[in-house]
C-alpha cells in the first residue's frame, strides 16, 4: 500500500511555527515507517525548500513555497489533487482534505479552536476550517483525535459517529526530556541568571491558556509565599489582559517573560523550575505538560479538556477559573512532600506516551480504513 500524507505544516527552520502541530507531524513522520508492514510506501507532501529527512518516508516538494497559510490552502485545493494518482490512502495530517479529493482518506484533527476560541485564527483561515473540516471529517474513512477530549469534541461539535474516530495521542523525546543531574541544572540557571526556585509556564501568550487567573491567584499568596513565576513563550493575540494583570498587582518584579523559548532549550526550563503550572482552558493535547512530567517536574493544571488526560492523576487539578482554588494550589505546590510524590507519579504517568505508540495507532487508523 502506498500511502499519501500532506505534511505542509511541516515548518522549514526551527522557531515559533515549530511546536505544536509541526511536532507532532515531525515525530510521527519519523516513527510511521517502522510500525508498518514492510510492504507499505509513504511519500509526504511538503513544501518548497523543506530539508526534513525521515527513514522510510519520501519526501515530495511542491514547485512553490506554502509557508504563508494562503500559499498552502491554494496548494491543498488546486495543485495537490493532481498529484495523488500512485496513492492507495491520503491522510491529511491537519484538518483538511481537498474538496475534489477522489481517494480513500484519513484525517487528523488536533483541536476544535477555530470553533470554540475563533479569535485565535483570521476571518479567512477561520472560515476555511470551518468549512471544510466538518466535510472532510465525513467523507474520511477514519478520523484521527490526538486526545479522547478531542474525540468527543468531534462528536459534539461536528456530529462524527464515535465508532469513525481513533485516537493516536502525542508522544515525547525520552532521550531529551528526562530528569537532569543537579550539576547542569545548577549552571543553566546561572547562565541565565534564574532563580533557584520558581514556577513555570510555557505556551503562546494567548486568551485560552488564561494567565489572568493566574495572576490573580499568584497576586492571592503573600509576599513570601511566591517564588518567581517565569511565563515563557511567544505573545500570541489579545495578551493585554496578561500585562494589565501584572501591572494590577504590582508584579513587575516577580513575574518574568523570557519569551520564545526554542524547542532543544525546554528540557533545560523544565527542570529547573520548582512545578510547572498550566491554567489553560481549551486543549487539544496539552504537549508541555506531558514534557514536564518525563522531567520529573511536578505539575499544577487546569482541569478543563484533555488536561486531565495527559496528567493521569499526577499533579494537582484545579478548576481553570476558581481564583481561589489556583492560589491554594500554587501553595500546596511548595510542600517538599507533595513535590516528592508528584515527580514519581508524574515519570510514570509519562511513560505512557510514546511516539512509536502515536505511529503504531496511525496505522492501525489506516488498517480499519481499508476493512
Amino acid at each position: 500500500m502506498h500511502i499519501g500524507l500532506n505534511a505542509h505544516l511541516l515548518a522549514r527552520q526551527p522557531g515559533y511555527r515549530t511546536a505544536g502541530i509541526h511536532s507532532y507531524i515531525s515525530n510521527l513522520l519519523a516513527h510511521l515507517a517502522a510500525a508498518a508492514p514492510a510492504d507499505w510506501r509513504f511519500t509526504a507532501l511538503v513544501g518548497k525548500g523543506n530539508s526534513s529527512q525521515f527513514d522510510g518516508i519520501t519526501l515530495r516538494r511542491a514547485s512553490f513555497d506554502t509557508e504563508s497559510p494562503l500559499r498552502r490552502i491554494l496548494w491543498e485545493q488546486c495543485a495537490q489533487p493532481l498529484q495523488l494518482g500512485a496513492f492507495d490512502l491520503y491522510h491529511a495530517l491537519a484538518f483538511v482534505s481537498p474538496l475534489l479529493l477522489n481517494k480513500p482518506s484519513v484525517v487528523t484533527v488536533y483541536d476544535l479552536s477555530f470553533i470554540h476560541y475563533p479569535q485565535v485564527l483570521s476571518p479567512a483561515r477561520r472560515l476555511y476550517l470551518r468549512l471544510l473540516t466538518g466535510l472532510s471529517c465525513q467523507r474520511a474513512r477514519r478520523v484521527i483525535a490526538i486526545s479522547h477530549s478531542t474525540a468527543r469534541d468531534l462528536t459534539q461539535s461536528l456530529g462524527i459517529a464515535p465508532e469513525k474516530i481513533d485516537v493516536a495521542p502525542c508522544g515525547y523525546d525520552a532521550t531529551r526530556f528526562r530528569p537532569l543531574p543537579a550539576a547542569e541544572i545548577a549552571a543553566f540557571k546561572n547562565e541565565q541568571g534564574l532563580p533557584q526556585q520558581f514556577w513555570l509556564f510555557v505556551g503562546t501568550l494567548e486568551p485560552r491558556k488564561n494567565l489572568p487567573t493566574l495572576l490573580h491567584a499568584y497576586a492571592g499568596l503573600r509576599p513570601d509565599e511566591r517564588l518567581p513565576l517565569v511565563l515563557a513563550g511567544g505573545r500570541g493575540w489579545q495578551y493585554d489582559d496578561i500585562f494589565a494583570a501584572i501591572a494590577q498587582h504590582g508584579l513587575q518584579q516577580q513575574v518574568l517573560l523570557p519569551g520564545f523559548i526554542p524547542s532543544e532549550a525546554l528540557p533545560l526550563w523544565y527542570n529547573s523550575a520548582s512545578a510547572f503550572v498550566y491554567p489553560s482552558v481549551f486543549e487539544g493535547f496539552g504537549l508541555p505538560v506531558l514534557e514536564a512530567l518525563a522531567c520529573g517536574t511536578p505539575v499544577v493544571v487546569s482541569e478543563a479538556s484533555s488536561l486531565p488526560e495527559v496528567a493521569g492523576g499526577a499533579g494537582l487539578l484545579v478548576p481553570p477559573h476558581d481564583t481561589t482554588a489556583w492560589t491554594a494550589a500554587l501553595r500546596r505546590a511548595q510542600d517538599v512532600t507533595w513535590q516528592t510524590q508528584a515527580r514519581a507519579e508524574g515519570l510514570r504517568a509519562a511513560a505512557r506516551y510514546q511516539w512509536r505508540h502515536t505511529a503504531a495507532a496511525t496505522i492501525t487508523s489506516y488498517q480499519r480504513a481499508f476493512e
